[in-house]
């Protein structure tokens, strides 16, 4: 499909962007065997990695030797790679580095695409996007497509500039020079404090008389609060040259305005965010905005506009990821981080390749009848806590995307078995008719909160305060419809692993027999094989139809 024209120009779904989301999706629907076509502006997948970030160099991990030999939890520390059923193409394959070059991302996601045979049509950038009755894609070519459904996941693509009096005498991070030599002994203010900001800091330092990098807001370390998108390690050497005083500084202060002087350089009221208001007028060379990306709604015409948030940055989407204004419009990829902003992992492929999964067997369910994929458990507290321990110690969605997707049990009116649910958005379920169940059971891995220093954490090591662990650790919520019943902890543990006795499995199985016996009064008959064998099994003890196995 890659070379030449699809023999109909209308198709189920369409989806806007063949980076790796879109990608995801697309293998998917392909797996399924649903009609759709993935339309890309560039000549390849992941036409963006091809320019950004600028300096090549990723912040997402590439961890290959781990020490597991199961695939599934070796994805807990994959960042890069994207979900299919037998785990064949991985990034590992193309790379060894901890932090490996953007390029090698690319020679992945086309490897990715030309091995499962994605559906995609290159040089086809989307104009116009219109809606009467179905979606209509005009393409830059003259081109025009139709679909049922529309799911865009051209990623954030036009820079975010700051509402800032002069913002446009700025250069842009997407634009300005990664060549230090073009700074030798310059003045250089970078506004913003995120990965971009200090990656450009970074490169500067050798040549550049003094770099300074503001925002109104303090630095939030990615270390401290577990989003990855906040400062990382690998792009803080900037904070050694402003702590040992050689020139640079980092400013807690409002850019009030930029304005350029006569001799070319620029001057920037600033306003100090911790000393009483302070106002001061600084001289710089050069002004670089690494101020983020924002969603691009110029194709849109009026009758599809999805409505924006988060200062107009992001199409403001429901649980399931649709628009809160357009029906059958979808949204995948980093453009759904809106659900979690500065939380968890959407924004990054770790995190929002478990969200595409989710997204399509949403839409297997809304528009094919297709149930999610569920298998039935007796309702007895060895089993509901047997089942729960074996997803905490394995699943890698529920470690990436900690506390934003979570698994599901919900208690059959009986009381004698229940149905498990693998990897639902929190959200969604309360939203969904899930959430009017009587009687389930929510299993997330959380963080707690870390105050003070995170490298000096005084620990309550006794199953009994769990809820005061910090570290990533799995907890249960239960729930009678919109209700919460009772809150539940394990232990946290320094390998991510649930498996002690004492401290994880016999309190678990403590929890669910005393709830059982306070929702019910008693504990019920244990299920006989034979009866979870039953009508519910030919629907869902089979092989799931879709996303595979639990």
């Amino acid at each position: 499909m890659s070379d030449g024209k699809p023999d109909s120009h209308h198709h189920e779904c369409l989806i806007l962007g063949a980076g790796p989301a879109g990608l995801q999706l697309g293998y998917y629907l392909q797996q399924t065997g649903r009609d759709y076509l993935i339309l890309e502006a560039g000549d390849s997948p992941g036409s963006f990695f091809k320019r950004f970030p600028r300096h090549r160099t990723l912040i997402s991990s590439n961890k290959v030797y781990t020490g597991y030999d199961d695939p599934e939890v070796r994805m807990r520390f994959d960042w890069n790679s994207l979900l299919s059923d037998d785990y064949g193409v991985l990034f590992k394959d193309f790379s060894k580095q901890y932090f490996p070059p953007a390029d090698v991302l690319v020679e992945y996601l086309q490897a990715f695409a030309r091995n499962f045979g994605l559906k995609i049509r290159y040089g086809a950038r989307a104009e116009r996007v219109s809606k009467d009755g179905r979606f209509r894609v005009e393409t830059a070519s003259g081109e025009v497509f139709t679909c049922d459904r529309l799911i865009v996941a051209t990623g954030l693509c036009k820079p975010y500039m700051p509402p800032i009096e002069g913002i446009e005498l700025a250069e842009s991070y997407t634009e300005v020079s990664v060549d230090p030599a073009d700074f030798v002994d310059q003045k250089v203010l970078v506004i913003g404090k995120g990965n971009s900001g200090f990656e450009t800091a970074d490169n500067l330092i050798s040549t550049a008389a003094v770099i300074h990098v503001a925002s109104p807001q303090p630095l939030n370390f990615a270390w401290k609060t577990h989003y990855v998108g906040h400062l990382r390690a690998v792009n803080n050497n900037f904070l050694d040259t402003y702590q040992l005083k050689t020139q640079n500084a980092v400013l807690d202060a409002t850019i009030v305005r930029l304005s350029r002087r006569e001799d070319g350089r620029y001057a920037v009221a600033v306003r100090y965010t911790h000393a009483s208001e302070e106002c001061e007028e600084l001289i710089y060379d050069r002004i670089i905005a690494c101020t983020g990306f924002r969603f691009d709604d110029s194709i849109f015409d009026e009758s599809t506009r999805p409505a924006l948030t988060i200062n107009d940055r992001f199409p403001d989407q429901t649980s399931a990821w649709e628009s809160v204004n357009v029906k059958d419009l979808y949204f995948a990829g980093t453009l759904t981080q809106m659900r979690d902003f500065k939380k968890a992992t959407s924004g990054f492929i770790h995190g929002f390749r478990y969200n595409v999964r989710a997204l399509h067997r949403i839409l297997e369910s809304r528009y094919h009848g297709v149930q999610w994929p569920s298998r039935v458990i007796a309702a007895d507290p060895a089993s509901l806590a047997d089942s729960s321990l074996a997803r905490i110690n394995q699943a890698s969605a529920l470690w990436q995307q900690f506390g934003f997707l979570g698994d599901l049990i919900v208690v059959d009116d009986d009381g004698r078995s229940a149905r498990y649910y693998p990897e639902l958005p929190v959200a969604y379920v309360h939203d969904s008719d899930f959430g009017r169940s009587a009687d389930f059971y929510l299993l997330t891995l959380e963080f707690g909160r870390v105050q003070g220093d995170p490298f000096s954490i005084k620990r309550e090591p006794v199953p009994e305060k769990a809820d005061r662990s910090v570290f990533l650790h799995p907890v249960l919520r239960h729930f009678n419809g919109d209700r919460l019943l009772s809150e539940h902890h394990v232990l946290e543990n320094l390998y991510g692993e649930w498996k002690d006795d004492h401290l994880h499995v016999v309190p678990l199985h403590a929890y669910f027999t005393r709830e059982i016996m306070d929702l019910r009064g008693a504990l019920p008959e244990p299920a006989a094989a034979a009866d979870l064998a039953g009508p519910l099994a030919a629907e869902t003890l089979q092989p799931p139809a879709v996303g595979g196995e639990m």
